[in-house]
């Protein structure tokens, strides 16, 4: 990945997620944030090994907002569960 993605410029880190429902995906940090939209402008699309690359930015805002969906979720199972309130309609 780093031959790869290093062409684009001065990479900081290189996460691959390895868990079954996140398998597949990988966090490229680079140094600079040209760099980083030079690499998502040319590598949109890219084959590799028979799969092609779907490369997007970082966006924190989406994910403390999944995690606070989570989060209502679950509080709203445990005041279900305290009330006797099933989820049968």
């Amino acid at each position: 990945m780093y031959d790869i993605f290093g062409k684009y410029g001065s990479i900081r880190q290189i996460h691959v997620d390895t868990a079954n429902d996140t398998h597949g995906t990988a966090f490229v940090i680079y140094k600079d944030i040209f760099d980083a939209k030079a690499a998502c402008d040319h590598l949109q699309g890219f084959n590799i090994l028979g799969r092609y690359l779907i490369v997007l930015y970082y966006q924190p805002n989406k994910v403390t907002k999944k995690m606070n969906i989570q989060k209502k979720e679950e509080e709203l199972k445990e005041l279900k569960s305290k009330y006797g309130v099933s989820n049968d309609d």
